[in-house]
């Protein structure tokens, strides 16, 4: 019942004053009352998750076989469970490394939502102060402005011109009128109490201060929060499109592992071994970790993005990233580095900054820089806001143009308006001659590459008048705000990988044109197109002349979704930055929404996909750099484990196929998925890209992730795999005269060629090449791996486990050299290729 209490009653209740609360209290009702944030389900304990990992399909089939196995050697007397312990360990030791990368895949992805944490302006110590929302406590006086996330549940102190969407929490759609009013009505509907805001609330339009009464779960929204408590972590795309190829891959390891079984049989090999034997396969021949390898990849890579200013909010964005066709970028802060100066003025000097001085909010680098100027010229800007009180105001709106504020004189009231010179002229009374005089000083000035705002007065004698007619003119500031350094390489970049860069902004012709040809984004004023010109054309004509546009001037909110769609409906990938209410829909709509993390409204940052920290265009070419490269690290994983899977099973099958024996054990089977599963694929996920990257066209979204021929690839790599492991076999076993010998040869070859295989997928380069830089957790995975199967055959008791046998320098040697013909091999195709594509580019 807070809305009953007037706002010094509340206050006083709260214990609070409109200077805020003090820093040490703050600390002290967030230790005693809790975070402002909403509880969350209960986390899956270590021994929860490690039973999650035993119960999958293809371990219980495995435990099974285990038991299985114990029943067999009970009934026949032997007493050796050896086989079913080793197992059962190695079972137990993979669901332990699955726990270990679920876990680690949770905590970044935790660490993902604490770099999403939004933000709100309180005032303590009686200073205004930007603070994490969850910091946020009963008693704190927060600011709202166009565009804010109310932070929590709050009494309305004082609210000009406020409005806000509480379609999220009363379902009501539409803007609701706020005041901060007394009610008296007790039983008052949260949807018609005016005098409150509610928590996950969006201010839509004016300004307001106001007193926090509840946080967390005790807000409105955290009510209706605790009665649907029960959210997952939705799965990215490729995630998805990963399981089902799974699924396919499982089934067809199952099938050909089941005709493998049946074979055997036939060629009268022991049923329980060759059971074993195909059931051991089978979980080899799955890459079950696959997803959660791919989570591990996803949250690295952007918390990587993070450290580099890019924010990634939603894990799709990673994929489509990589996918970035197009680039439609604002101009003032991204392209250029938001440090406006006023540099030239035009018109009455004396009035112009004292107009720019009353009719000014202090936000965003335009205001601050007429703020500043202002006092260096000599006003005192808060003296003038004590003398000339603000009593009414029409909030500044990317569609208007305009801001206009009302200020009690003496005699009346002062009327001020500052905005677009083009916009704004038109509204004074003056003569055609000085108004043309006016616009041609614009141009001139907006030529140079400056941003230029109009500013325009009148007396009036009663409130509520048409304040934005008849006013009288009173100057021009010209503000420079040049490129940001190194936008121009950024832009030629982006042309070299494929990418369109175009310009979408507010400003004017003159100073997008110039900003443009400084970026390298256009050359001259072909290709330019204003807002009104986009209004006189059909969405059908957009879509047939949108390529041939790189600079978009004089747009609207609405504009930027139909540049949009007119550039998907082409094929295009679009990314593209926001930073306001209006940006919203179209940053959304958009395949990669990019919201400004400085000067972008809360409403936008929930929209977009990826929030740039620094407001620069450099970022985000960064960004769709960083996911091209975790792609392609994704597709290496992939081509990894399947090729190495397709090996081990191409070796079992020729073996049974030709009458033999299986050359590998289940024990082992299981052993190299536990050797080579792992760490190589995690270290391939580390890789870092080419440096060649960008400097390739982007990739089709659309296309599976087998394209380019990845499948065949894969298919080739496991057959060559499997053929040089069964050379091993019969060298070992013919040459050297032992099918012991064979079998461990065999057993080691298959093992290290697949470690071998993960340096040739770390690039699609030589490893001399200059493109390809090393990887030290690649050289760290290799070096542990090779050790755990060296120790296989090095030491007695392994070797007993492990049913191998003593190897000599010269048998050594001929593994090595087998195990790294997938390397080799792939040196050597990669070299031809290099030779082939220089001669073409010679020809």
């Amino acid at each position: 019942m807070w809305h009953m209490g007037s706002p010094e009653t509340v206050m006083e209740k709260l214990n609070t004053t409109p200077q805020g609360l003090a820093g040490k209290e703050a600390e002290t009702r967030l230790t005693q009352m809790g975070e402002n944030r909403f509880e969350e389900k209960q986390k899956k304990s270590v021994i929860g998750a490690f039973f999650k990992q035993m119960s999958d399909s293809m371990v219980l089939i495995l435990l099974a076989s285990a038991l299985v196995s114990v029943a067999a050697t009970i009934f026949s007397g032997e007493g050796d469970y050896l086989d079913a312990i080793i197992i059962l360990a190695i079972v137990c030791f993979n669901a332990v490394m699955g726990v270990i990368q679920e876990f680690k895949a949770e905590h970044a992805l935790e660490a993902l939502k604490k770099l999403n944490s939004p933000t709100a302006t309180v005032i303590r110590d009686g200073k205004e102060k930007v603070v994490d929302t969850i910091k946020i406590v009963p008693g704190d006086i927060i600011l709202l402005g166009s565009g804010d996330f109310v932070p929590a549940d709050a009494r309305l102190i004082e609210a000009v011109r406020l409005t806000a969407d509480e379609s999220a929490l009363t379902g009501e759609t539409g803007e609701v009128k706020k005041k901060a009013e007394t009610i008296a009505d007790k039983n008052i509907p949260v949807a018609e109490a005016h005098n409150m805001v509610w928590a996950h609330t969006v201010v839509s339009g004016g300004r307001g201060k106001a007193v926090v009464v509840e946080t967390g779960m005790n807000t409105q929204t955290g009510k209706v929060a605790g009665m649907i408590m029960s959210s997952q972590s939705p799965e990215t795309p490729l995630q998805v499109r990963l399981k089902k190829t799974g699924k396919v891959l499982g089934l067809a390891a199952v099938t050909i592992c089941g005709v493998i079984f049946f074979m055997g049989i036939l060629r009268r090999q022991p049923p329980l071994e060759m059971f074993m034997t195909s059931v051991s396969l089978a979980v080899a021949a799955i890459p079950e970790g696959l997803p959660a390898i791919v989570t591990v990849m996803l949250a690295i890579g952007v918390q990587k993005m993070a450290r580099k200013n890019a924010v990634i909010r939603k894990l799709p964005a990673v994929e489509t990233l990589g996918s970035a066709t197009v680039i439609c970028t604002d101009k003032t802060g991204t392209l250029t580095r938001n440090e406006m100066t006023v540099t030239d003025t035009f018109g009455d000097r004396k009035r112009l900054f004292e107009c720019v001085a009353l009719c000014n909010d202090r936000k965003g680098a335009t205001e601050k820089a007429l703020y500043l100027a202002a006092e260096k010229e000599g006003f005192s800007v808060n003296r003038l806001n004590e003398r000339y009180k603000r009593v009414d105001e029409i909030p500044f709106s990317s569609s208007r143009k305009l801001m206009t504020t009302v200020h009690k004189t003496e005699k009346g009231y002062l009327v001020i308006s500052k905005g677009a010179p083009d916009v704004l002229v038109p509204l004074c009374s003056i003569s055609d001659i000085k108004r043309g005089e006016i616009l041609k000083k614009n141009r001139e000035m907006a030529s140079q590459g400056k941003r230029v705002i109009a500013a325009a007065y009148k007396e009036v004698g009663v409130l509520g008048s048409n304040y934005e007619e008849n006013l009288i003119f009173a100057g021009l500031a010209a503000m420079s705000d040049p490129p940001r350094d190194g936008v121009d390489r950024a832009v030629l970049n982006c042309k070299s990988a494929g990418i369109k860069v175009v310009m979408i902004t507010g400003d004017q012709k003159d100073t997008a044109v110039a900003i443009a040809r400084e970026t390298g984004i256009c050359r001259g004023e072909a290709g330019v197109i204003s807002g009104r010109e986009l209004d006189g054309m059909t969405d059908e004509n957009l879509e047939k002349e949108i390529d041939n546009y790189r600079v978009f001037y004089r747009v609207t909110p609405e504009h930027k979704m139909r540049i949009v769609r007119a550039f998907q409906r082409k094929g295009e990938v679009v990314a593209m930055t926001g930073d306001g209410v209006n940006d919203a829909p179209a940053l959304k709509y958009a395949d990669i929404g990019c919201a400004m993390g400085k000067s972008g409204t809360d409403v936008a940052k929930g929209a977009a996909d990826m929030v740039l920290s620094d407001d620069n265009f450099t970022t985000i070419t960064e960004a769709i750099k960083q996911g091209r490269g975790i792609y392609s690290n994704i597709r290496k994983a992939v081509r990894f484990l399947l090729s190495s899977n397709i090996g081990e099973i191409f070796t079992i099958f020729t073996a049974i196929f030709f009458g033999r024996e299986s050359p590998l054990s289940a024990i082992q089977l299981l052993w190299m998925n536990l050797v080579t599963d792992s760490l190589p694929a995690v270290a391939l996920g580390l890789q870092p890209h080419d440096r060649d990257i960008m400097h390739k066209k982007p990739i089709n979204k659309n296309r599976s992730i087998f394209a380019d021929g990845l499948g065949f690839k894969i298919f080739l790599e496991g057959i060559i795999i499997g053929i040089i492991s069964t050379i091993a076999y019969i060298v070992g076993k013919n040459i050297f005269g032992s099918i012991e010998l064979g079998k461990t040869m065999c057993f080691c070859t298959l093992s290290m060629s697949q470690l071998f295989h993960a340096f040739a997928v770390e690039s699609e380069h030589s490893l001399f090449s200059k493109y390809v830089k090393t990887n030290k957790y690649m050289m760290f995975a290799f070096a542990v791996c090779m050790l755990m199967q060296i120790s296989v055959i090095a030491f007695p008791v392994m070797r007993n486990i492990f049913k191998t046998c003593e190897m000599n320098k010269t048998h050594w040697m001929v593994v090595l050299i087998l195990s790294s013909m997938p390397l080799v091999i792939s040196e050597i195709e990669k070299l031809s290729v290099g030779v082939k594509k220089k001669v073409k580019e010679r020809a």
